[in-house]
Protein backbone atom coordinates (compact mmCIF):
# COMPACT_ATOMS: atom_id res chain seq x y z
CA UNK A 1 0.00 0.00 0.00
CA UNK A 2 1.48 3.35 -1.07
CA UNK A 3 1.60 6.46 1.07
CA UNK A 4 1.86 10.22 0.59
CA UNK A 5 3.64 12.37 3.17
CA UNK A 6 2.52 15.97 2.73
CA UNK A 7 3.96 19.06 4.35
CA UNK A 8 1.18 21.60 4.19
CA UNK A 9 1.08 25.38 4.02
CA UNK A 10 2.88 25.99 0.72
CA UNK A 11 1.34 28.32 -1.82
CA UNK A 12 1.55 26.97 -5.35
CA UNK A 13 2.07 28.92 -8.54
CA UNK A 14 2.15 27.95 -12.20
CA UNK A 15 0.34 26.09 -14.97
CA UNK A 16 -1.47 22.78 -14.73
CA UNK A 17 -2.43 20.73 -17.77
CA UNK A 18 -5.46 18.50 -17.15
CA UNK A 19 -5.16 14.90 -18.27
CA UNK A 20 -7.59 13.21 -20.62
CA UNK A 21 -10.95 12.46 -19.04
CA UNK A 22 -10.92 9.15 -17.17
CA UNK A 23 -14.66 8.53 -17.51
CA UNK A 24 -14.62 9.21 -21.24
CA UNK A 25 -11.52 7.09 -21.79
CA UNK A 26 -13.16 4.01 -20.22
CA UNK A 27 -16.10 4.27 -22.65
CA UNK A 28 -14.01 5.09 -25.71
CA UNK A 29 -11.58 2.24 -25.11
CA UNK A 30 -14.44 -0.25 -24.93
CA UNK A 31 -15.84 1.13 -28.20
CA UNK A 32 -12.75 -0.05 -30.12
CA UNK A 33 -14.32 -3.54 -29.87
CA UNK A 34 -17.06 -2.42 -32.28
CA UNK A 35 -14.81 -2.61 -35.36
CA UNK A 36 -12.06 -4.83 -36.78
CA UNK A 37 -10.37 -1.72 -38.21
CA UNK A 38 -7.71 0.49 -36.63
CA UNK A 39 -8.87 3.11 -34.15
CA UNK A 40 -6.50 5.89 -33.03
CA UNK A 41 -7.21 7.53 -29.66
CA UNK A 42 -5.42 10.65 -28.45
CA UNK A 43 -5.12 12.24 -25.00
CA UNK A 44 -5.41 8.90 -23.17
CA UNK A 45 -4.69 9.45 -19.44
CA UNK A 46 -1.87 7.40 -17.90
CA UNK A 47 -3.78 6.23 -14.83
CA UNK A 48 -4.33 2.86 -13.18
CA UNK A 49 -7.96 2.29 -14.20
CA UNK A 50 -7.30 3.13 -17.85
CA UNK A 51 -4.12 1.04 -17.99
CA UNK A 52 -5.98 -1.92 -16.45
CA UNK A 53 -8.64 -1.68 -19.17
CA UNK A 54 -5.99 -1.49 -21.90
CA UNK A 55 -4.38 -4.65 -20.47
CA UNK A 56 -7.78 -6.35 -20.47
CA UNK A 57 -8.28 -5.42 -24.13
CA UNK A 58 -4.87 -6.90 -24.94
CA UNK A 59 -5.86 -10.13 -23.22
CA UNK A 60 -9.00 -10.24 -25.39
CA UNK A 61 -6.79 -10.10 -28.47
CA UNK A 62 -6.90 -6.39 -29.29
CA UNK A 63 -3.68 -5.23 -30.94
CA UNK A 64 -2.47 -2.19 -28.98
CA UNK A 65 0.30 0.13 -30.12
CA UNK A 66 1.42 3.06 -28.00
CA UNK A 67 2.47 5.88 -30.33
CA UNK A 68 3.49 8.38 -27.62
CA UNK A 69 2.67 9.16 -23.98
CA UNK A 70 -1.03 9.80 -24.67
CA UNK A 71 -1.73 8.33 -28.13
CA UNK A 72 -2.60 4.71 -28.93
CA UNK A 73 -3.85 2.67 -31.84
CA UNK A 74 -6.19 -0.29 -31.28
CA UNK A 75 -7.30 -3.03 -33.67
CA UNK A 76 -9.85 -5.61 -32.58
CA UNK A 77 -9.68 -7.85 -35.67
CA UNK A 78 -8.88 -11.11 -33.86
CA UNK A 79 -10.84 -11.24 -30.61
CA UNK A 80 -10.48 -14.31 -28.39
CA UNK A 81 -14.00 -14.73 -27.01
CA UNK A 82 -12.90 -17.84 -25.12
CA UNK A 83 -10.79 -15.64 -22.85
CA UNK A 84 -14.08 -14.56 -21.23
CA UNK A 85 -14.34 -18.05 -19.67
CA UNK A 86 -10.93 -17.96 -17.95
CA UNK A 87 -10.13 -17.37 -14.30
CA UNK A 88 -7.68 -14.66 -15.34
CA UNK A 89 -10.54 -12.71 -16.95
CA UNK A 90 -12.72 -13.15 -13.87
CA UNK A 91 -9.97 -11.72 -11.69
CA UNK A 92 -9.08 -8.79 -13.95
CA UNK A 93 -12.66 -7.91 -14.83
CA UNK A 94 -13.72 -7.89 -11.18
CA UNK A 95 -10.96 -5.41 -10.32
CA UNK A 96 -12.21 -2.65 -12.61
CA UNK A 97 -15.68 -1.16 -12.68
CA UNK A 98 -15.17 0.23 -16.19
CA UNK A 99 -14.91 -3.33 -17.51
CA UNK A 100 -18.73 -3.51 -17.50
CA UNK A 101 -18.71 -1.46 -20.72
CA UNK A 102 -17.11 -4.21 -22.79
CA UNK A 103 -20.50 -5.98 -22.68
CA UNK A 104 -22.29 -3.67 -25.12
CA UNK A 105 -19.77 -3.87 -27.97
CA UNK A 106 -19.13 -7.61 -27.47
CA UNK A 107 -22.86 -8.34 -27.50
CA UNK A 108 -23.35 -6.12 -30.54
CA UNK A 109 -20.54 -7.61 -32.60
CA UNK A 110 -20.16 -11.17 -31.28
CA UNK A 111 -23.67 -11.92 -29.90
CA UNK A 112 -22.35 -12.57 -26.39
CA UNK A 113 -20.67 -10.82 -23.52
CA UNK A 114 -19.57 -12.02 -20.07
CA UNK A 115 -18.27 -10.07 -17.10
CA UNK A 116 -17.67 -10.74 -13.39
CA UNK A 117 -19.36 -8.35 -11.02
CA UNK A 118 -17.00 -5.37 -11.30
CA UNK A 119 -15.26 -3.58 -8.46
CA UNK A 120 -14.36 0.11 -8.14
CA UNK A 121 -14.90 2.72 -5.45
CA UNK A 122 -16.50 1.80 -2.13
CA UNK A 123 -19.07 4.60 -2.23
CA UNK A 124 -22.30 2.65 -1.74
CA UNK A 125 -24.58 0.71 -4.03
CA UNK A 126 -23.89 1.14 -7.74
CA UNK A 127 -26.47 -1.04 -9.38
CA UNK A 128 -26.19 -2.36 -12.93
CA UNK A 129 -29.87 -2.99 -13.65
CA UNK A 130 -30.06 -0.24 -16.29
CA UNK A 131 -27.41 -1.97 -18.42
CA UNK A 132 -29.10 -5.36 -18.46
CA UNK A 133 -32.67 -4.11 -18.78
CA UNK A 134 -31.52 -2.21 -21.86
CA UNK A 135 -29.83 -5.28 -23.32
CA UNK A 136 -32.97 -7.34 -22.71
CA UNK A 137 -35.12 -4.79 -24.51
CA UNK A 138 -32.80 -5.11 -27.49
CA UNK A 139 -33.47 -8.86 -27.46
CA UNK A 140 -30.63 -10.25 -25.37
CA UNK A 141 -30.96 -12.95 -22.73
CA UNK A 142 -29.53 -12.09 -19.30
CA UNK A 143 -28.13 -14.73 -16.92
CA UNK A 144 -26.60 -14.04 -13.50
CA UNK A 145 -24.66 -16.74 -11.69
CA UNK A 146 -24.95 -15.79 -8.00
CA UNK A 147 -22.30 -18.26 -6.86
CA UNK A 148 -19.65 -17.05 -9.31
CA UNK A 149 -20.99 -13.47 -9.29
CA UNK A 150 -20.80 -13.62 -13.07
CA UNK A 151 -23.02 -11.80 -15.58
CA UNK A 152 -23.81 -13.20 -19.03
CA UNK A 153 -25.71 -11.65 -21.94
CA UNK A 154 -26.35 -13.50 -25.19
CA UNK A 155 -28.39 -12.79 -28.32
CA UNK A 156 -28.80 -14.14 -31.83
CA UNK A 157 -29.95 -10.84 -33.32
CA UNK A 158 -30.30 -7.54 -31.51
CA UNK A 159 -33.27 -5.49 -32.71
CA UNK A 160 -33.79 -1.78 -32.29
CA UNK A 161 -36.58 -0.71 -29.96
CA UNK A 162 -37.89 2.15 -27.82
CA UNK A 163 -36.80 2.26 -24.20
CA UNK A 164 -37.29 4.61 -21.28
CA UNK A 165 -34.38 4.22 -18.89
CA UNK A 166 -35.15 3.93 -15.18
CA UNK A 167 -32.21 6.23 -14.41
CA UNK A 168 -29.88 8.42 -16.46
CA UNK A 169 -26.95 6.07 -15.91
CA UNK A 170 -23.84 7.23 -17.78
CA UNK A 171 -22.23 3.81 -18.13
CA UNK A 172 -25.63 2.20 -18.72
CA UNK A 173 -26.39 4.65 -21.54
CA UNK A 174 -22.94 4.08 -23.04
CA UNK A 175 -23.34 0.31 -22.96
CA UNK A 176 -26.78 0.43 -24.59
CA UNK A 177 -25.56 2.86 -27.27
CA UNK A 178 -22.72 0.51 -28.21
CA UNK A 179 -25.04 -2.51 -28.26
CA UNK A 180 -27.58 -0.66 -30.43
CA UNK A 181 -24.99 0.68 -32.89
CA UNK A 182 -24.94 -2.63 -34.81
CA UNK A 183 -28.49 -3.79 -34.01
CA UNK A 184 -31.13 -4.14 -36.72
CA UNK A 185 -33.48 -1.19 -36.92
CA UNK A 186 -33.67 1.98 -34.85
CA UNK A 187 -33.26 2.24 -31.09
CA UNK A 188 -34.72 5.21 -29.22
CA UNK A 189 -33.38 5.87 -25.73
CA UNK A 190 -35.37 8.30 -23.59
CA UNK A 191 -33.93 9.66 -20.34
CA UNK A 192 -30.47 8.89 -21.67
CA UNK A 193 -27.46 10.35 -19.89
CA UNK A 194 -26.15 13.30 -21.90
CA UNK A 195 -22.79 14.08 -20.25
CA UNK A 196 -20.02 15.35 -22.56
CA UNK A 197 -18.50 11.86 -22.27
CA UNK A 198 -21.64 10.32 -23.79
CA UNK A 199 -21.64 13.02 -26.47
CA UNK A 200 -18.04 12.12 -27.27
CA UNK A 201 -18.88 8.42 -27.55
CA UNK A 202 -21.75 9.18 -29.93
CA UNK A 203 -19.55 11.43 -32.07
CA UNK A 204 -16.88 8.74 -32.21
CA UNK A 205 -19.36 6.07 -33.31
CA UNK A 206 -20.73 8.42 -35.98
CA UNK A 207 -17.18 9.00 -37.24
CA UNK A 208 -16.92 5.19 -37.52
CA UNK A 209 -20.00 5.15 -39.76
CA UNK A 210 -22.71 4.98 -37.12
CA UNK A 211 -26.01 6.88 -37.25
CA UNK A 212 -26.81 8.51 -33.92
CA UNK A 213 -28.94 11.64 -33.59
CA UNK A 214 -30.09 13.69 -30.62
CA UNK A 215 -26.53 13.99 -29.31
CA UNK A 216 -26.39 16.28 -26.29
CA UNK A 217 -30.02 15.63 -25.33
CA UNK A 218 -31.67 12.93 -23.20
CA UNK A 219 -33.49 11.53 -26.26
CA UNK A 220 -31.14 9.54 -28.48
CA UNK A 221 -31.97 7.79 -31.74
CA UNK A 222 -29.57 5.09 -32.94
CA UNK A 223 -30.07 3.64 -36.38
CA UNK A 224 -28.23 0.33 -36.50
CA UNK A 225 -25.68 -0.22 -39.26
CA UNK A 226 -24.17 -3.41 -40.68
CA UNK A 227 -20.60 -2.57 -39.66
CA UNK A 228 -18.40 0.16 -38.28
CA UNK A 229 -14.96 1.25 -39.46
CA UNK A 230 -11.85 2.79 -37.99
CA UNK A 231 -11.51 6.39 -36.85
CA UNK A 232 -9.39 8.90 -34.97
CA UNK A 233 -10.68 10.33 -31.68
CA UNK A 234 -9.33 12.80 -29.11
CA UNK A 235 -10.46 12.56 -25.47
CA UNK A 236 -11.64 15.73 -23.69
CA UNK A 237 -9.70 17.17 -20.75
CA UNK A 238 -10.91 15.72 -17.46
CA UNK A 239 -13.55 18.03 -15.97
CA UNK A 240 -13.17 16.33 -12.58
CA UNK A 241 -9.46 17.07 -12.50
CA UNK A 242 -10.15 20.67 -13.56
CA UNK A 243 -12.64 21.06 -10.72
CA UNK A 244 -10.13 19.51 -8.32
CA UNK A 245 -7.50 22.07 -9.38
CA UNK A 246 -9.95 24.94 -8.84
CA UNK A 247 -10.53 23.69 -5.30
CA UNK A 248 -6.80 23.18 -4.76
CA UNK A 249 -6.04 26.79 -5.76
CA UNK A 250 -8.68 28.17 -3.39
CA UNK A 251 -7.68 26.05 -0.39
CA UNK A 252 -3.93 26.72 -0.70
CA UNK A 253 -4.29 30.42 -1.66
CA UNK A 254 -2.44 29.66 -4.87
CA UNK A 255 -2.24 31.37 -8.24
CA UNK A 256 -2.85 28.65 -10.81
CA UNK A 257 -3.68 28.61 -14.51
CA UNK A 258 -5.43 25.47 -15.75
CA UNK A 259 -4.58 25.10 -19.42
CA UNK A 260 -6.83 24.03 -22.30
CA UNK A 261 -9.92 23.24 -20.25
CA UNK A 262 -12.48 22.97 -23.10
CA UNK A 263 -14.62 25.48 -21.19
CA UNK A 264 -17.94 24.84 -23.01
CA UNK A 265 -17.78 21.21 -21.81
CA UNK A 266 -17.45 22.16 -18.12
CA UNK A 267 -21.15 22.97 -17.77
CA UNK A 268 -22.02 24.51 -14.39
CA UNK A 269 -18.79 23.42 -12.69
CA UNK A 270 -17.13 26.91 -12.73
CA UNK A 271 -20.33 28.63 -11.57
CA UNK A 272 -20.76 26.14 -8.73
CA UNK A 273 -17.29 26.97 -7.40
CA UNK A 274 -18.12 30.67 -7.81
CA UNK A 275 -21.00 30.11 -5.36
CA UNK A 276 -18.31 29.43 -2.76
CA UNK A 277 -16.76 32.81 -3.57
CA UNK A 278 -13.89 31.46 -5.68
CA UNK A 279 -12.77 33.89 -8.36
CA UNK A 280 -11.63 32.74 -11.77
CA UNK A 281 -11.07 34.22 -15.18
CA UNK A 282 -11.32 32.62 -18.61
CA UNK A 283 -8.31 33.51 -20.76
CA UNK A 284 -8.82 32.00 -24.17
CA UNK A 285 -9.42 28.37 -23.21
CA UNK A 286 -7.33 28.61 -20.03
CA UNK A 287 -8.87 29.06 -16.60
CA UNK A 288 -6.92 31.45 -14.36
CA UNK A 289 -7.52 31.26 -10.59
CA UNK A 290 -5.88 34.11 -8.65
CA UNK A 291 -4.55 33.72 -5.11
CA UNK A 292 -7.34 34.64 -2.68
CA UNK A 293 -6.90 35.53 0.96
CA UNK A 294 -10.52 34.61 1.62
CA UNK A 295 -13.70 33.55 -0.17
CA UNK A 296 -17.30 33.87 0.98
CA UNK A 297 -20.16 31.45 0.32
CA UNK A 298 -23.20 32.97 -1.35
CA UNK A 299 -26.67 32.55 0.10
CA UNK A 300 -29.91 32.04 -1.78
CA UNK A 301 -31.93 35.14 -2.66
CA UNK A 302 -34.10 34.77 0.45
CA UNK A 303 -30.99 34.57 2.65
CA UNK A 304 -31.22 30.84 3.33
CA UNK A 305 -28.11 28.65 3.52
CA UNK A 306 -26.52 27.67 0.23
CA UNK A 307 -27.16 24.06 -0.79
CA UNK A 308 -24.95 22.34 -3.38
CA UNK A 309 -26.17 18.98 -4.62
CA UNK A 310 -25.42 16.57 -7.44
CA UNK A 311 -27.70 15.77 -10.37
CA UNK A 312 -27.52 14.12 -13.78
CA UNK A 313 -25.90 16.30 -16.45
CA UNK A 314 -26.29 19.21 -16.97
CA UNK A 315 -26.53 19.24 -13.17
CA UNK A 316 -23.45 19.25 -10.95
CA UNK A 317 -21.38 16.07 -11.12
CA UNK A 318 -21.29 13.93 -7.94
CA UNK A 319 -17.56 13.38 -8.49
CA UNK A 320 -16.82 16.94 -7.38
CA UNK A 321 -18.98 17.15 -4.26
CA UNK A 322 -16.07 15.87 -2.14
CA UNK A 323 -13.95 18.76 -3.44
CA UNK A 324 -16.73 21.26 -2.76
CA UNK A 325 -17.03 19.98 0.80
CA UNK A 326 -13.31 20.35 1.52
CA UNK A 327 -13.10 23.82 -0.03
CA UNK A 328 -16.08 24.95 2.07
CA UNK A 329 -14.20 24.18 5.30
CA UNK A 330 -12.08 27.34 4.88
CA UNK A 331 -14.76 29.57 3.35
CA UNK A 332 -16.61 32.37 5.12
CA UNK A 333 -20.16 31.15 5.64
CA UNK A 334 -21.89 27.80 5.64
CA UNK A 335 -23.06 25.36 2.99
CA UNK A 336 -25.15 22.19 2.93
CA UNK A 337 -23.64 19.51 0.70
CA UNK A 338 -26.26 17.03 -0.51
CA UNK A 339 -24.87 13.86 -2.12
CA UNK A 340 -27.98 12.26 -3.61
CA UNK A 341 -26.53 9.45 -5.70
CA UNK A 342 -24.20 7.50 -3.36
CA UNK A 343 -24.88 6.85 0.30
CA UNK A 344 -21.28 6.25 1.44
CA UNK A 345 -19.43 9.02 -0.32
CA UNK A 346 -19.54 11.52 2.55
CA UNK A 347 -18.17 9.18 5.20
CA UNK A 348 -14.64 10.52 4.67
CA UNK A 349 -15.64 13.69 6.57
CA UNK A 350 -14.51 12.08 9.82
CA UNK A 351 -10.92 12.65 8.64
CA UNK A 352 -11.65 16.32 7.98
CA UNK A 353 -13.23 16.67 11.42
CA UNK A 354 -10.07 15.15 12.92
CA UNK A 355 -8.13 17.83 11.02
CA UNK A 356 -10.20 20.51 12.73
CA UNK A 357 -12.97 21.14 10.19
CA UNK A 358 -16.43 22.05 11.46
CA UNK A 359 -18.77 19.62 9.71
CA UNK A 360 -22.06 18.11 10.81
CA UNK A 361 -22.82 14.83 9.04
CA UNK A 362 -26.61 14.98 8.99
CA UNK A 363 -27.09 11.53 7.42
CA UNK A 364 -25.32 9.40 4.76
CA UNK A 365 -26.32 11.87 2.05
CA UNK A 366 -26.00 15.32 3.67
CA UNK A 367 -23.32 17.27 5.47
CA UNK A 368 -23.38 20.85 6.75
CA UNK A 369 -20.03 22.64 6.59
CA UNK A 370 -19.43 25.67 8.79
CA UNK A 371 -16.61 27.55 7.11
CA UNK A 372 -13.78 28.79 9.34
CA UNK A 373 -12.75 31.72 7.09
CA UNK A 374 -9.09 30.70 7.59
CA UNK A 375 -9.24 31.76 11.25
CA UNK A 376 -8.18 28.25 12.18
CA UNK A 377 -6.04 26.15 9.84
CA UNK A 378 -6.61 22.45 9.39
CA UNK A 379 -3.95 20.34 11.11
CA UNK A 380 -1.98 17.48 9.63
CA UNK A 381 -3.00 13.93 10.60
CA UNK A 382 -2.66 10.33 9.41
CA UNK A 383 -5.53 9.06 7.26
CA UNK A 384 -6.48 6.52 4.59
CA UNK A 385 -8.00 7.26 1.19
CA UNK A 386 -11.35 5.44 0.78
CA UNK A 387 -11.93 6.26 -2.92
CA UNK A 388 -10.55 8.34 -5.78
CA UNK A 389 -12.41 11.60 -5.18
CA UNK A 390 -12.25 11.53 -1.39
CA UNK A 391 -8.54 10.74 -1.69
CA UNK A 392 -7.84 13.86 -3.74
CA UNK A 393 -10.04 15.91 -1.42
CA UNK A 394 -7.95 14.75 1.54
CA UNK A 395 -4.78 15.55 -0.42
CA UNK A 396 -6.06 19.10 -1.00
CA UNK A 397 -6.91 19.40 2.70
CA UNK A 398 -3.43 18.20 3.62
CA UNK A 399 -1.75 20.69 1.28
CA UNK A 400 -3.57 23.53 3.04
CA UNK A 401 -3.06 22.17 6.56
CA UNK A 402 -0.56 23.15 9.23
CA UNK A 403 2.07 20.48 9.74
CA UNK A 404 2.59 17.10 8.12
CA UNK A 405 -0.15 14.76 6.94
CA UNK A 406 0.13 11.12 5.89
CA UNK A 407 -2.33 9.56 3.44
CA UNK A 408 -2.31 5.78 3.03
CA UNK A 409 -3.86 3.72 0.21
CA UNK A 410 -2.89 6.30 -2.42
CA UNK A 411 -3.47 3.70 -5.11
CA UNK A 412 -7.04 4.98 -4.99
CA UNK A 413 -5.79 8.46 -5.98
CA UNK A 414 -3.53 6.99 -8.69
CA UNK A 415 -6.58 5.29 -10.21
CA UNK A 416 -7.86 8.69 -11.34
CA UNK A 417 -4.98 11.19 -11.26
CA UNK A 418 -1.74 10.66 -13.17
CA UNK A 419 1.49 11.57 -11.34
CA UNK A 420 -0.40 14.03 -9.15
CA UNK A 421 2.52 14.33 -6.72
CA UNK A 422 5.07 15.23 -9.42
CA UNK A 423 2.72 17.69 -11.10
CA UNK A 424 1.92 19.54 -7.89
CA UNK A 425 5.50 19.44 -6.59
CA UNK A 426 6.55 21.23 -9.78
CA UNK A 427 4.34 24.14 -8.64
CA UNK A 428 5.75 24.28 -5.12
CA UNK A 429 3.93 21.53 -3.21
CA UNK A 430 5.81 19.24 -0.81
CA UNK A 431 4.48 15.71 -1.41
CA UNK A 432 6.67 12.67 -0.81
CA UNK A 433 5.63 9.30 -2.20
CA UNK A 434 6.60 6.48 0.16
Amino acid sequence: MGTFEIKGGNRLKGDLYPQGAKNEALQILCAVLLTPEVVTIKNVPDIIDVNKLIDLLKDLGVKVNRIDDTTYTFQADDIDIEFLHTQEFKKKGAGLRGSIMILGPLLSRFDKGYIPRPGGDKIGRRRLDTHFIGFEKLGAKFIYDKEDKFYRVEANDLKGTYMLLDEASVTGTANIIMAAALAKGTTTIYYAACEPYIQQLCKMINSMGGKISGIGSNLLSIEGVDSLGGCEHSILPDMIEIGSFIGLAAMTQSEITIKNVSYPDLGIIPDTFRKLGIKMELRGDDLYIPAQESYEVETFIDGSIMTISDAPWPGFTPDLLSIILVVATQAKGSVLVHQKMFESRLFFVDKLIDMGAQIILCDPHRATVIGMDRKQKLRGIQMTSPDIRAGVSLLIAALSAKGTSVIHNIEQIDRGYANIDKRLNALGADIKRI
